[in-house]
């Protein structure tokens, strides 16, 4: 979950109740990192997010133009707090944050690439590799979203990205859109979510799902695009956010989760009908 206001309010509150909208997603660990005129703000811990968070907790963050949570369910790396996201680091460029839902199938390939230049790394987690190869990229490049843009030829598998800069939020999914992720207004507010049920938590309108490959930039409320990768694999949505990942209420591309689900059932018996 992530948010780009155009003033200076509480965003941790907002993402703390996006994240409890998408606490099914993940019940191990929660995070979230506030941006304050490019300082970053950030506590996570091993938990729910009613328990991690407390109101002192959010008390503590100072009120930014920019936020980003997660909940994590790990699929790579062991449960412990460092591997809790979302994961930020400091590289020559600034602050950068990162929240990914998904799983990397090249995680090896890519983890001995950036070892043999010399990174170290402190989780045990993908998306820490992903974080890191942004940060390398991001060297040559004119800006963080082309540094993206290059990132993704290194990644093969799921990823439904949300990157904050200094100054910019990024949302970027995978080429094969194996995971949700979606846009929402709130007043001048820019909203991402992996599910709608997030932004109706908030009171944020739905405005589009994001493309597979595509790479959606807001900056002081401008949102651009970068779909060099749209179109370039075919899309194929993980079947277990239909079954399993997403809340009910959720709409998923453009899809009722729960109307799925009483569609499955149907179809199930009249391909196997039963005596019952």
């Amino acid at each position: 979950f992530g948010v780009l206001s155009a003033k200076k309010e509480n965003v941790a509150e907002l993402v703390y109740y996006g994240l409890y909208a998408l606490q099914h997603r993940g019940q191990e660990s929660c995070g979230i990192v506030v941006n304050d005129d490019g300082v970053f703000s950030s506590y996570k811990d091993l938990g729910l997010v009613s328990e991690v968070f407390s109101k002192d907790t959010l008390s503590h963050f100072p009120e930014g133009t920019m936020a980003v949570g997660h909940v994590r369910y790990s699929t790579t790396g062991d449960t412990r707090r460092e591997n809790a996201q979302p994961i930020s680091i400091t590289h020559v460029k600034g602050n950068l944050a990162v929240a990914h839902n998904g799983n990397l199938v090249n995680k090896d390939e890519l983890a001995q690439e950036l070892s043999v230049t010399g990174a170290i790394f402190q989780t045990t987690t993908d998306t820490e590799m992903i974080a890191y190869t942004i940060a390398k990229e991001r060297l040559n490049s004119k800006s963080v979203e082309e540094a993206g843009e290059k990132t993704i030829n290194h990644l093969v598998g799921a990823f439904s990205l949300i990157v904050m800069s200094p100054q910019k939020l990024i949302a970027a999914r995978d080429p094969w859109g194996f995971r949700p992720l979606c846009m929402g207004k709130k007043g001048d507010a820019i909203v991402f979510a992996s599910e709608t049920c997030a932004l109706d938590s908030v009171g944020a309108e739905f405005v589009r799902d994001i493309e597979p490959g595509e790479i959606v930039v807001v900056q002081d409320g401008k949102i651009s695009t970068i779909r060099t990768h749209v179109g370039k694999k075919p899309h194929t949505m993980c079947i277990f956010e239909y079954l399993y990942f997403a809340r009910p209420d959720s709409i998923i591309e453009g899809q009722s989760a729960h109307d799925s689900r009483m569609l499955a059932g149907k179809y199930l018996a009249q391909e196997f009908p039963v005596e019952a």
